[in-house]
């Protein structure tokens, strides 16, 4: 793996930390308000919908970056991609939680990763709404800002799934006959999944073990580098790399993770 330098990966974190503002602005004094909303979904009866609020915060997001970084790359969910030449790439979902957005829940979000030589490396996630942010550090970090206040995130350690918090969404990607074959495992999630918002809360030790089904490049790169900053485990179902997506598991010790793979064997 080529390493990335330390000067370089401070510059690029300075960048990333400079966003929040710079979005939570845009929002509040730009876009907020009325949005139109559209069906980008192909499938009959399929609802993936987008705004002009997703499509105006990627516009932004390229604007800035390009101009900082003219000869990076950009991958963004709303437009087409645009390929690097210094190595580095950024993915962005201008909106993770667009169905939250729409009905005014303030769980959505903005998620940037950084990527080096295709590996993610820095990542953000902004939550204007709720006005904090989580952040992957320099040195093997990950931190919530709120206030202008870093707090480093921790994992909380836990090998017993009958005492771990689990979320899980499977709505609209599961049918009930696949969710039969692991009834055990969906027993035993208690607690709400709400997009990278869940991901975050397993940073601070809120929860234990997250699931999500089919999770595109944008939904998850931005939040492997900061689960794995702080002390936990991310793969796919079948144990693979996530930087690829796919149905995402993400746990708080090895061993918890390796007891839920094993019960999301029928499915993976």
């Amino acid at each position: 793996m080529n390493k990335l330098k330390k000067k370089d990966k401070l510059k690029y974190f300075k960048f990333l930390n400079s966003l929040p503002r710079k979005l939570n602005k845009l929002y509040f004094y730009k876009l907020s308000g009325k949005f139109k909303l559209n069906n980008k979904s192909k499938k009959k009866n399929g609802f993936d919908p987008v705004t002009n609020i997703d499509k105006a915060f990627e516009i932004f997001l390229r604007k800035e970056i390009s101009k900082k970084f003219p000869n990076d790359g950009i991958i963004g969910e709303e437009f087409d991609d645009k390929k690097t030449k210094s190595g580095f790439s950024w993915v962005i979902d201008p909106i993770d939680g667009t169905r939250s957005f729409v009905i005014g829940s303030p769980t959505w979000s903005n998620l940037i990763s950084i990527n080096y030589k295709s590996e993610p490396t820095l990542g953000l996630v902004n939550f204007p709404i709720l006005n904090k942010y989580y952040i992957t550090g320099t040195n093997k970090t990950s931190y919530l800002v709120e206030n202008n206040k870093f707090k480093k995130l921790k994992v909380k350690k836990i090998n017993s799934i009958n005492n771990s918090k689990i979320a899980g969404n499977f709505f609209g990607w599961l049918s009930l006959n696949e969710q039969r074959k692991i009834s055990k495992l969906t027993k035993l999630m208690r607690f709400p999944c709400s997009d990278a918002l869940s991901y975050c809360q397993l940073c601070e030790g809120k929860l234990n073990v997250v699931l999500q089904c089919y999770n595109k490049i944008w939904d998850i790169h931005p939040m492997i580098s900061m689960i794995k900053n702080s002390g936990g485990y991310i793969s796919t179902w079948k144990n693979k790399d996530p930087k690829f997506g796919g149905s995402i598991l993400a746990s708080s010790s090895i061993i918890l993770h390796k007891k839920i793979l094993k019960m999301l064997k029928p499915v993976a």
